[in-house]
């Protein structure tokens, strides 16, 4: 499934992943000799070695981290496929007004900030194959993900009547963007919610998104109707519950 690319000519990759989703579901050395003064004999009683300490790996961390496959009954997480994502980086993002770049990012999977790493991943179940919850994990330097959040929450304030992002021939109109009230996840240092409206063939369509800070992690939820635009019917986005309690527990 793709980065939620729904514009004016989106209904038919919609579609296709749609059925891509369907089918998916169905199926230390011992080299050298010891020094004279017996300093190997001391460093091997008292339990040092002279090995390096292994570097972090922030990626690999979060690679355990996000959500595997069959760890949310009802869903089926994968990861997203790359051939139909909205933007692969966020350069490739332009956008009509500068203080959007934030939410253009959470509702196409693009990590806030300046992460170390990031995890995507996409959970589709329960309310049928149209209905899609994105993951996006992102660890940060120390306070960075704090900042990454209040950015976040500027950009609703700051974009209310709406926004365009574009990436090569595909364009995003949002016609509103607002703040929302939702419970905190399990184990959330913070949490901000917003939703977001798209106006397709006369219908609009509900998104939704909600950033939870878990220390220097940040787990951005991300929720689309899909199969609401391809029916030509009004969409109104709800993040899985299920989804978000499975990936705060892993975190906690």
């Amino acid at each position: 499934m793709k980065r939620t690319r729904l514009t004016q000519a989106a209904a038919a990759p919609v579609l296709a992943l749609l059925c891509a989703a369907a089918l998916t579901a169905c199926g230390g050395s011992d080299s050298g000799s010891d020094s004279s003064d017996g300093s190997k004999d001391s460093a091997d009683k008292s339990g040092t070695s002279d090995a390096p300490e292994k570097a972090a790996d922030p990626a690999a961390d979060l690679d355990r981290a996000v959500l595997a496959k069959d760890e949310v009954k009802g869903y089926r997480i994968d990861k997203p496929a790359q051939e139909f994502v909205f933007a692969k980086s966020k350069g490739e993002i332009k956008l009509d007004k500068a203080d959007c770049a934030p939410l253009a990012y959470a509702m196409n999977q693009l990590p806030l900030g300046t992460p170390k790493a990031d995890a995507i991943r996409v959970a589709a179940g329960a309310k049928g194959p149209g209905a899609f919850t994105y993951v996006t994990l992102a660890t940060y330097e120390k306070g960075a993900a704090k900042t990454a959040l209040a950015e976040l929450s500027k950009a609703v304030s700051a974009c209310g009547g709406g926004f365009t992002a574009k990436a090569g021939k595909t364009t995003n109109p949002y016609s509103s963007i607002a703040a929302e009230t939702a419970p905190a996840p399990a184990g959330a240092d913070e949490s901000f919610a917003f939703k977001a409206t798209q106006k397709y063939q006369n219908n609009t369509h509900t998104l939704r998104a909600q950033a939870a800070r878990h220390g220097d992690t940040i787990a951005l939820y991300f929720a689309v109707d899909g199969l609401a635009f391809t029916q030509s019917r009004p969409g109104d986005a709800k993040i899985a519950t299920a989804v978000v309690n499975a990936q705060s527990a892993k975190l906690g």
